[in-house]
């Protein structure tokens, strides 16, 4: 986001709207040429040669064609001979440095699933709707051994997940319950994208997640508490699944 923020809108705001198609050619663009009036000075041959390499399919071949031809009217400040070469080291840092930090973070993330594939809970983990390795690894470290809890609650409160209501000065019919939030923050999080991700990609999560919004749809934030109790669910189906040692079926969906 600082590449496409501060780099990008400052020099070349045109070629922001290729980030999404194709950020490896938007990178090599930013980090080669990033000068439109540099770009619009040059062949077009020569400007691929500097910014791709090997084999190209026709949609790339068309987004580097449209980005060369953008260069010539972009509305970017011009980079200039005065500042030419502080832009050019702060763009190698930049777009270096991003490449050495996914570098860092698919080590880490091969040496946790290397580390989790060890037990078997974390194959059935993966297999529920929006657990990915990286949330599947913070279930399975949270958790450990599922059947140190004895109830679903004990799980839900070690999450934080679990439901409290705040009395002072309130009856208890007029106390609004809401999550505790005295478990694991980072455990929370994760679940709650998990839902998120569950409930817009899954069919049957998005089945699910629709029905417990029919007639609430006009609620400040419902869709965002639907989700927190969608996180919820899923919490206790992995901890299911952790003691039967078996996959995601979705059938526990309409286990309450």
């Amino acid at each position: 986001m600082r590449i496409r923020n501060h780099l990008v809108a400052k020099y070349f705001p045109e070629l922001d709207r290729y980030f999404e198609q194709s950020e490896k050619t938007s990178l090599a663009v930013v980090r080669w040429c990033l000068d439109p009036s540099v770009i619009a000075g040059l062949e077009y041959p020569k400007f691929v040669e500097m910014v791709s390499s090997g084999q190209r399919r026709l949609s790339q071949e068309n987004r580097l064609q449209a980005i060369w031809k953008m260069a010539v009217d972009s509305v970017g400040c011009e980079v200039g001979p005065t500042v030419a070469f502080t832009v050019a080291f702060e763009v190698q840092v930049m777009v270096e440095g991003l490449k050495q930090i996914r570098e860092r973070i698919r080590d880490i993330e091969e040496k946790i699933y290397e580390i989790c594939s060890q037990f078997p809970e974390y194959e059935f983990l993966l297999s529920i709707p929006g657990f990915g390795p990286d949330i599947s690894a913070k279930v399975l470290g949270a958790v450990g051994d599922p059947f140190r809890f004895q109830s679903g609650k004990q799980v839900l409160k070690m999450a934080g997940l679990d439901l409290s209501a705040e009395r002072s000065g309130k009856t208890s019919q007029s106390a609004i319950p809401v999550i505790s939030k005295k478990g694991k923050a980072d455990l929370r999080y994760a679940l709650y994208q998990a839902a998120f991700i569950a409930s817009t990609k899954n069919q049957a999560f998005i089945v699910y997640y629709t029905h417990k919004l029919q007639g609430r749809e006009r609620e400040p934030g419902i869709k965002t508490k639907m989700r927190v109790k969608l996180s919820a669910k899923l919490l206790i189906i992995a901890w299911t699944l952790m003691k039967k040692k078996e996959p995601f079926n979705p059938d526990y969906l309409n286990i309450e």
